[in-house]
């Protein structure tokens, strides 16, 4: 069974009385070589993996030819007997029915990975991205999150510092992990196709930050001050989010202090310096 073969698709679709949900941002792959590739490069080997919506389960099927264990989450419950005819052959997966930013990500993976090491695997409806991601990484267990993301998004999660599309997310993704595009895939290889490109992104988690962080609260709070109005200075950002304990003055002279000028904007800034900002912050707030 060629499960990104359009006709196979209609039919088992048909057989199981399947409507594509647009509120689920549904899209099924149709270009057997991108699950085969981000099965390759995912990380899967004699690994246990988390995947994230399995669809008609394309990607899972070539997760299973290479992982020990496949533990596939998804939301749509009319996709149950579905996977059950499409995945019959396979004896190393467990499809889960639930929605994956309600799982218990971390405890689910104690009880179903036997151990093993754990990687994530996921093609995320896009209206999911931001929040998918940060559940993932905040379980805290995989080794690899590899995803399929808008085209746009991996170029924002991708970015280096002073470029449009650096910003809050970006800082985030870099402070979890090591950041790395794979691959772009056209909207021609889904159906119904998107009418924006995708792309594959792979996170390698990081063991620690890149920058020590003595506060992780407060950084990511000096982060996202930083980015809620792009157009305003740094300085002006900050003595707005921390208005009620920090002058403007008090704020240009911090960042003086961390050698940075007050009037740059925060899409200038590396990782370090925020970290930077963040440990005196947190010194002038003690």
């Amino acid at each position: 069974m060629d499960l990104c073969d359009i006709n196979e698709i209609r039919t088992i679709l048909l057989k199981n009385n399947f409507k594509f949900s647009k509120t689920l941002g549904q899209n099924f792959l149709t270009a057997s070589w991108v699950p085969e590739r981000i099965a390759r490069e995912c990380g899967a080997e004699d690994a246990a993996v988390l995947e994230v919506g399995p669809g008609i389960g394309c990607l899972t099927a070539e997760l299973a030819k290479r992982a020990k264990r496949v533990i596939a989450v998804e939301l749509d419950r009319a996709l149950m007997p579905v996977l059950r005819e499409t995945l019959a052959g396979y004896d190393n997966i467990e499809i889960l029915t639930g929605d994956i930013l309600k799982l218990d990500i971390a405890k689910a993976c104690r009880e179903k990975a036997d151990g093993l090491a754990l990687v994530a695997c996921a093609n995320l409806p896009y209206y999911i991205t931001t929040p998918a991601i940060t559940a993932l990484f905040e379980a805290g267990v995989f080794r690899y999150v590899t995803v399929m993301v808008q085209k746009e998004v991996a170029d924002r999660l991708a970015s280096p510092p002073g470029k449009k599309a650096y910003g809050a997310f970006t800082v985030y993704a870099n402070y979890h992990a090591d950041v790395r595009v794979l691959f772009d895939v056209p909207a021609d290889c889904f159906v119904p196709a998107p009418k924006v490109s995708s792309a594959v992104v792979r996170f390698r988690m990081r063991e620690a930050p890149p920058a020590c962080v003595s506060d992780r609260e407060m950084f990511f709070r000096v982060v996202r001050a930083a980015f809620s109005q792009r157009r305003k200075t740094l300085a002006n950002c900050l003595s707005s989010a921390f208005s009620q304990t920090l002058q403007k003055n008090e704020v240009s002279d911090l960042l003086n202090l961390c050698g940075i000028d007050p009037n740059t904007r925060g899409e200038r800034l590396s990782l370090e310096e925020f970290a930077k900002i963040a440990d005196k912050m947190k010194e002038a707030l003690v």
